[in-house]
């Protein structure tokens, strides 16, 4: 008996060591660590389990596979397009997506790529918005715009168990023709209401002319209230010479004596 112990001893050495190289190489592949914002899609002999996470998720070794997935908001830029108004105004124009996955076994068993596919329905989505808008809309209503972006990725994107949260037309480019026609327009506009503001003035400068006739028609003496002031305001500035005209009435009674 004694003879056999170095034998055992060597045996479960050995099987030791087997049942750690075994675990080493077994549990990585069976345990799984999935952050907060992490969910695993696990799929058994081809088969869709279900979504796990976050924590600590178990897989059977050589049997389960994993898809990880991210549900924190992810951001993709549609590159610059060049698009057509409806009154044919050619234009560049880029946008900003904002989305995040909703439901990661969709995201994985019913579309191969979603980045790409959400990418290329913005694309093309705002190929077909914005070139069934005018280029005044696209300067001045970019929120509404954007908005219409938004519903229509987003149902698109619906099945793929993806949710558009914002889309963010990001810059319009327009030819420098176009440019400096809108500057021409505007600098016009703007002598068309300096016009109008100068012509208004002049109206109710002559209605109240007007007003002032009716009233010194009704009151003469008003006129002559007014010739004196004149004279008082000249008279204040003592570098000029002031030449006083004297009415005729004034003189009518000198005249009748002589």
């Amino acid at each position: 008996m004694p003879d056999n112990l170095p034998h055992l001893a060597e045996s479960l050495f050995v099987v030791v060591v087997l049942v750690v190289i075994f675990l080493a190489v077994v549990l990585p592949s069976a345990m799984r660590i999935l952050r907060e914002y992490e969910r695993a899609v696990v799929f058994r002999l081809g088969k869709l389990i279900g979504a796990k996470g976050p924590g600590l998720v178990f897989l059977i070794p050589l049997v389960d596979r994993m898809v990880r997935m991210d549900l924190r908001v992810i951001t993709i830029s549609v590159a610059k397009q060049e698009i057509m108004t409806r009154d044919n105004v050619p234009v560049t124009m880029d946008a900003v997506v904002y989305f995040r996955i909703v439901e990661p076994e969709a995201a994985v068993v019913k579309v191969e790529n979603y980045l790409q596919a959400t990418s290329l329905i913005a694309q093309t989505t705002m190929r077909s918005v914005l070139g069934q808008s005018e280029l005044d809309e696209l300067l001045a209503r970019r929120d509404k715009i954007n908005q219409v972006l938004q519903e229509i990725i987003d149902k698109h994107t619906g099945p793929w168990g993806v949710k558009v949260t914002a889309v963010e037309v990001r810059d319009v480019v327009l030819p420098d023709g176009m440019k400096r026609a809108m500057a021409r327009q505007a600098e016009t506009e703007r002598e068309r209401r300096a016009k109008i503001i100068a012509a208004e003035g002049e109206f109710q400068a002559a209605e109240k002319l007007v007003q002032a006739a009716a009233m010194i028609a009704v009151q003469p003496i008003a006129l002559q209230l007014r010739y004196l002031q004149t004279i008082a305001e000249i008279a204040g500035d003592r570098n000029t010479t002031t030449i006083i005209p004297l009415p005729i009435d004034l003189l009518t009674p000198f005249l009748k004596k002589s």
